[in-house]
């Protein structure tokens, strides 16, 4: 497995799918909305936190394609599909984007429902969980 084939899980939210708050005056800038994601972060349970190996998660105002569609990405290799996987491995990355969440959210409290939502459906990439199954649990 090299870094070039790496798997690309996207978390997408269609914008029919909940009304969009482009043009609200809530705005956070990068160092507070990366303080609730590490917040957030905290609040997951210690078990799902505890068999992420190799795993950084990063913040950033957009995807590349500069879309406001994409909450995060799981940007690695599955457990699922890691045959072998050592030392010298690059981590893997669970980007959580600031302004697609921040035009999703009319407030703190909402933002931080979807910052919640969107580390957990990446966290369950990195165990497997596919698209489908996260919908049907509720996390998609």
């Amino acid at each position: 497995m090299d870094a070039t084939s790496r798997r690309r899980h996207p978390f997408l939210k269609l914008r029919e799918a909940r009304v969009q708050h482009a043009d609200s005056p809530f705005v956070l800038d990068h160092e507070a909305f990366e303080r609730l994601v590490v917040d957030e972060l905290d609040q997951l349970p210690d078990d799902m936190i505890d068999g992420l190996d190799n795993v950084v998660f990063v913040v950033e105002d957009r995807p590349e394609d500069g879309s406001l569609d994409l909450l995060g990405l799981y940007d690695g290799w599955a457990l699922t599909e890691r045959d072998r996987y050592g030392v010298g491995e690059l981590p893997d990355r669970i980007i959580v984007y600031r302004e697609p969440h921040l035009a999703a959210c009319a407030d703190e409290d909402e933002l931080r429902d979807e910052i919640h939502t969107t580390l957990v459906h990446e966290i369950a990439h990195f165990y497997g969980i596919d698209d489908d199954r996260l919908h049907e649990l509720g996390w998609a």
